[in-house]
């Protein structure tokens, strides 16, 4: 066993397991050994053993959760996490979960607080809301609402607005879990203001539109206006409800994207309330945001369901820190996503011919496309560069080497190349990225 845990490479997982994890690993292995051999012939070799032991606790490093760099070009790419913190929030998200904080006290009376009031004056600074609620995801914001507003009654969606997004979530599933009652609107390509209107009855709660985060229904359409369907729902006496998915709280314009809906302008068309992520174009924690008039979220701090959803308090903190960058002169650029956003190309072409130096002929710099991800902008690219890189075992063979690397590093397989994308590499980060990709060669 001595023998085992001096190897450098388990010495490794020990740091990162402890010795009682990696020395349970090489009873597994030395056990089955035993139980095989029929003769001295058969007992494996000690460096047979070691690779064993090897690959067992690497599939273990590969379950848990564990840090990689992003070369895939994918800004807020949803399978590695979404959008990466700023310092300020990592730092708010360590000093409030390494101690104790007035998450649900009262500094000022001595009395029970509510942790709900910890965000909601920064979001109501930024958006114009009246009043604002924070719960763990997106998906859950649209539940809490249904609950809250329409169990048991009619929600009106345009046939359009019927949207599945990643994971399988199906707003008309979301829709039946929660005990509302779907009603379509118009068809798919087209909707008028007149199918909503024949749309409502008695039994109307709730009016709906969402955003099609991932896709473009283009050609002869016609969509109703949030602001048209606010006007509609106050004559009828019914909320409007907009999930905003992404939730954009800056023009995207200055970054070469299209205009994306933000949440200010959903706000000033007089939505009663607006639901979008934290994790996604915000910059900060996964949380599902609300914000609108103040009588529509009372309603929702008074389900009984919110306790079920409630953000905890690193989440709370991260976001507080998140959203007060949003509100200083020189904050935005410091929040990860839109530092990325705002490299140029010529920065990234500079970078790249600077990692590519002594590599050799299988690396080559290359001009390439960027992706917003997660659900905003599906469509549109931004201007990138990055590395190319061939290997005679093939783009899959070292895309794989590259997963197995330190760090571990994700990317994308072009025309039988790898490229990585330096868009979502962090410029400090560079050198990192230059050792994983000569361990993956050697």
């Amino acid at each position: 066993m001595n023998r085992f845990l001096g190897e450098p490479d388990l010495a490794a997982f020990a740091a990162l397991f402890g010795t009682t994890v990696v020395k349970a690993t090489v009873d597994d292995v030395l056990r089955e050994a035993r139980a095989q051999e029929s003769s001295a012939r058969d007992v494996p070799a000690f460096d047979e053993l070691i690779a064993q032991v090897r690959a067992r606790l690497a599939t273990r490093e590969n379950d848990e959760l564990a840090g990689v760099l992003n070369a895939t070009g994918v800004l807020l790419h949803t399978n590695l996490g979404r959008a990466p913190l700023a310092a300020e929030a990592l730092e708010a998200a360590a000093a409030i979960a390494g101690g104790y904080s007035n998450l649900e006290f009262d500094l000022s009376s001595g009395a029970r607080g509510s942790r709900y009031a910890r965000v909601a004056p920064a979001l109501c600074a930024l958006t114009g809301a009246a009043d604002a609620l924070v719960v763990n995801n997106g998906a859950a914001a649209i539940l809490l609402v249904l609950d809250t507003f329409a169990k048991g009654r009619e929600v009106v969606v345009a046939r359009s607005g019927l949207i599945e997004i990643g994971g399988g979530f199906r707003l008309p599933d979301v829709l039946a879990r929660s005990a509302a009652v779907l009603v379509e609107a118009g068809t798919t390509n087209k909707a008028y203001l007149r199918d909503f209107e024949r749309a409502l009855t008695p039994r109307t709660a709730l009016l709906m539109c969402s955003h099609a985060s991932n896709f473009r229904i283009e050609g002869f359409t016609a969509q109703v206006a949030p602001a048209e369907l606010a006007a509609l729902g106050r004559r009828a006496g019914v909320p409007l409800l907009e999930d905003l998915g992404s939730g954009a709280l800056v023009g995207l314009e200055a970054f070469g994207l299209p205009h994306e809906r933000t949440v200010q302008e959903a706000v000033a068309d007089g939505v009663d309330l607006v639901a979008f992520s934290g994790d996604k174009l915000l910059g900060g924690p996964q949380a599902g945001i609300l914000v609108g008039n103040a009588a529509a979220v009372a309603r929702l701090r008074a389900n009984p369901l919110l306790r079920a959803l409630r953000v905890d308090k690193a989440t709370l903190a991260a976001l507080a820190a998140t959203l007060r960058l949003y509100l200083e002169a020189d904050g935005l650029l410091r929040i990860p996503l839109y530092a990325m956003l705002a490299a140029t190309p010529d920065e990234l072409a500079a970078r790249a011919a600077h990692l590519a130096r002594g590599l050799g002929d299988a690396v080559r710099t290359c001009e390439t496309w960027a992706y917003a991800g997660g659900g905003a902008a599906p469509l549109s690219k931004l201007r990138s560069w990055g590395l190319a890189v061939r290997c005679e075992r093939g783009a899959s063979e070292l895309a794989a080497r590259l997963r197995a690397a330190r760090p571990r590093t994700v990317a994308r397989i072009e025309q039988g190349e790898v490229v990585l994308d330096l868009r979502t590499i962090p410029p400090q980060r560079d050198g990192e990225l230059r050792s994983a990709l000569v361990e993956a060669l050697r």
